[in-house]
């Protein structure tokens, strides 16, 4: 390939990247709008969707492509169980289901897990290059906006054992160049990265009708701020959570 497969990523998922960016979920959050029943939603969507990777990745953690990217440090699986406690109690594990859109994203996992392994990069890559990237800033954001304390609701964006997470990318995407794959497998993982993002999108989706009422709330009460003279909160700046 005359080009790496990290960088075919990159490239090949700019427009979807975009696309995720102007969901109005991910608009109202970049501007502080954060309702914690939605976000308590997607956490458990998520849980679904990184118990789903890990696990497949678990099963596939001694084939010459996966074994590259079996990196432990990375899972999410245990860290959003703290969150799940936190959002939905003792019980969470019998009364969180996944959503419609999350249950289609997560058959299409255990689909190619079965049939084109392969295809996990693309999924691995689109969600932990997004968590040690933008996810960082929407740790911020979610933490100021629902007031919440030390890692308490937020331990998702938690990763304890990198220590570095600029040093660590920098691995990961020379691992991604390294895979043993030829250019027609690689062109099949970008496609895949790109329906990752589609799948995530489709997700978002089910939670913008609550988080658009928390926008119109956010505007309003922008507007009367405005009217009063005082002073807007501008701290929260605009970053994405997509793979880099």
């Amino acid at each position: 390939m005359s080009q790496g497969l990290a960088t075919l990523l990159r490239v090949g998922t700019q427009k979807s990247h975009s696309a995720a960016e102007s969901t109005d979920f991910i608009k109202c959050f970049l501007k502080g709008v954060v309702d914690k029943t939605s976000y308590s939603r997607l956490v458990g969507n998520l849980y679904f969707v990184y118990k789903a990777i890990e696990e497949e990745f678990e099963v596939h953690k001694n084939d010459p492509v996966l074994s590259k990217l079996y990196y432990r440090e990375l899972w999410r699986e245990k860290s959003l169980e703290l969150d799940m406690l936190f959002y939905f109690g003792s019980n969470w594990r019998t009364e969180v289901k996944p959503t419609a859109a999350c249950e289609k994203y997560l058959a299409r996992i255990h689909e190619i897990s079965a049939t084109d392994p392969v295809l996990l990069v693309a999924h691995a890559y689109t969600r932990y290059m997004g968590d040690l990237s933008g996810g960082q800033i929407l740790k911020k954001i979610a933490k100021e906006a629902m007031g919440l304390q030390d890692s308490n609701g937020t331990a998702f964006y938690e990763f304890d054992d990198i220590r570095n997470a600029g040093e660590f990318k920098k691995h990961y995407r020379e691992a991604l160049d390294t895979l043993p794959v030829d250019a027609a497998t690689a062109e099949r993982i970008v496609d895949e990265a790109n329906a990752s993002f589609h799948m995530n999108m489709a997700m978002f989706r089910e939670l913008e009708g609550s988080w658009l009422l928390a926008l119109t709330k956010f505007g309003w009460n922008s507007l009367l701020t405005k009217i009063k003279g005082e002073p807007k909160n501008t701290s929260v700046r605009r970053e994405s959570n997509a793979a880099s």
